[in-house]
């Protein structure tokens, strides 16, 4: 589809549909209420079957507010609070941190008698809002996170929940943003942010340097006009770096609702949302960065579904297409011209938004067509393994391919093997570099398709390593040879149910249940072969361990039938071992004076 014809999705249509509910209004009076309640920390009221939840605002900024203890991982300890955020880490990720003195805050209110009654209003409300403001923003977006995962787990109410912050401070690093993208629940924030207001953009300054500004705004006027240099400063360099490589503790997650005296509009890509920020800070004065953090109910009031349509261009000729009108309606929402410096920036910034929000949908359409243009290439190996299976040579489809010989259609398989290596690389590396939607990963179609390309070719992977004699140079596969996609696909057939495959097979399966079987034999092999020539007592009872722990393994799978018909194949390695197995054991009982240190650690 092409851009003159898409309609402009990152500025008004959420912005007017969000503006023409009482949602932003009726929360910004709960915080209002909440603060003029002495000792309360938040007030709870009810509006049909919408239920608010409004934290008071902490309104001393110290330093120790946004530097005691800077980041910690979220998890610590409080594993099962958030524990559908950070399950589905993927390799090399950093782990889910968030502000420390921001916990804290939310842990100061977070007690048994809290949590009972914020449960019991999810049974008796059909909707949810948890409104904070400036710090109180961070309170609200935990609770948030730690309601949503306990309906996650709990499947025990059906009420929606959403989260509104006023001029909230950033909340944790990347991953946290990330894993929130994961679950789906970006939908669940948003977070107000007015034109000038500090307080958003106070955590990309490195709290260490934040912390001594903090301290002089209290005492010295001029401290107010460095601190806004210096947040500038920083906003500038991380605005300016490319998607992925600035250099931030914070980043933000969820909705951003930008408003001004002008309007509003709204962005959910957090590269977008950062440099707005920088935008939007550029024009503000020392005090209007301060003071904007308590003008959200003079922006609220302005703000209708009437006043946004209410726009009127500057005298000159429209812009030429509805998507340029929907960029010149955006630079109004907040009162730039269009003859401003800032207004260029401005106008790429909000194209920057729409193209990073329909670039990761169009590569999944695009992967699509390639996955369905290298089925060739996967039928050609399920062709090759039937031939196997029906082969008079009875060695089955990974002996098969291990003992090769020079041919043709050998030489196709082993091509086709690495050509859909490469593609699988490829998905992986678009996923980790952000070219498709963080929730990728948990698609029915492509986890279904990671699985079966998984079973089908890593034991030819396995074949190809022990047949080059890799085991020999580099240790056997599990460990040293198995390549990384395999292990993320794990991951993802893991992740994609938390109820476990109980029905009983009638038959034999396609595919062996297991990709590393036949790495797991070719380990246990070795242990027979060592054991008969060990001497030393501990290692041969760590090599009858491992015999022992890997045949009744096996004897389960082909109990369960959750093995391929190769493996039972009358030449087949495991056939094979089994058999080499038996005699061992035969021959040390046998002869139990030739063997006697085999015997006695021998288990049945």
């Amino acid at each position: 589809m092409e851009a003159e014809a898409s309609s402009f999705e990152t500025s008004e249509i959420l912005a007017n549909f969000l503006s023409s509910t009482p949602l932003l209004s009726e929360s910004w009076r709960l915080c209002n209420l909440a603060n003029s309640i002495p000792n309360q920390s938040f007030v709870v009221e009810q509006i049909g079957r919408t239920c608010y939840v409004a934290f008071s605002t902490v309104k001393t900024f110290s330093e120790a507010d946004f530097c005691c203890g800077n980041l910690v991982a979220l998890d610590d300890n409080n594993d099962q609070l958030f524990s559908p955020l950070h399950r589905q880490i993927n390799e090399g990720e950093d782990p889910i941190m968030v502000h420390a003195g921001f916990l804290h805050l939310f842990f100061s209110v977070f007690d048994p008698s809290f949590q009972r009654q914020i449960l019991e209003i999810t049974h008796r409300c059909k909707s949810l809002v948890i409104t904070g403001h400036a710090i109180r923003g961070t309170t609200a977006s935990l609770l948030t996170l730690w309601l949503l995962s306990h309906l996650h787990k709990s499947f025990s109410s059906s009420a929606s929940v959403l989260c509104i912050t006023f001029g909230s401070p950033l909340l944790g690093n990347e991953s946290l943003s990330r894993a929130i993208l994961r679950e789906k629940w970006d939908g669940n924030f948003c977070h107000v942010v007015s034109k000038h207001d500090i307080m958003p953009r106070l955590l990309f300054v490195p709290p260490v340097q934040l912390g001594p500004h903090l301290q002089l705004l209290q005492s010295h006027s001029e401290a107010k006009a460095e601190l806004l240099r210096l947040v500038l400063a920083h906003l500038e360099v991380i605005a300016g770096a490319e998607e992925g490589s600035g250099s931030t503790l914070f980043l933000p997650f969820g909705s951003y609702f930008f408003c001004s005296e002008d309007g509003a509009i709204c962005m959910d890509n957090a590269t977008s949302v950062i440099r707005m920020m920088y935008l939007m800070l550029m024009m503000a004065s020392p005090n209007s960065s301060l003071e904007d953090n308590w003008k959200y109910g003079d922006y609220i009031e302005r703000i209708s579904p009437q006043f946004l349509k209410q726009r009127n261009f500057m005298q000159g000729e429209l812009p030429g297409s509805c998507y340029e009108v929907g960029v010149a309606l955006a630079l109004q929402s907040f009162g730039i011209d269009n003859q401003e410096p800032v207004a260029r920036l401005a106008r790429d910034c909000l194209k920057m938004a729409r193209r990073m929000g329909r670039t990761p949908n169009l590569n999944v359409a695009n992967l699509a067509i390639k996955l369905s243009m290298i089925t060739p290439y996967r039928a050609q190996i399920e062709w090759y393994q039937a031939c196997c299976d029906e082969s008079d040579e009875q060695l089955g489809y990974y002996d098969s391919f291990k003992l090769r010989g020079a041919s043709k259609r050998v030489s196709k398989v082993n091509m086709n093997r690495i050509m859909l290596g490469r593609f699988w690389d490829n998905v992986i590396n678009m996923l980790e570099n952000n070219h498709l939607p963080h929730d990728f990963h948990t698609r029915g179609k492509w986890v279904n398709a990671s699985q079966f390309y998984k079973l089908l070719v890593e034991p030819l992977d396995i074949a190809d390593y022990y047949r080059n004699g890799l085991h020999l140079t580099k240790g056997h596969y599990m460990k040293h040879g198995r390549a990384r996609r395999y292990k993320i696909f794990d991951r993802w057939w893991q992740e994609r149910s938390s109820e476990e495959d109980s029905s009983k097979r009638s038959r034999l399966a396609s595919l062996t249940q297991d990709s590393c079987f036949w790495a797991k034999l070719e380990e246990a092999r070795e242990c027979v072969d060592k054991v008969r020539s060990e001497s030393d007592k501990r290692t041969i009872d760590l090599l009858w361990k491992n015999i022992n722990e890997f045949e009744k393994y096996a004897a389960k799978l082909v109990e369960s039938k959750r093995v391929s018909k190769d493996v039972l194949a009358r030449n087949s390695s495991y056939v094979l071992w089994v058999e080499d197995l038996r005699k061992l054991r035969s021959q040390l009982l046998q002869f139990p004076v030739t063997f006697p240190t085999l015997v006695d650690r021998m288990v049945n």
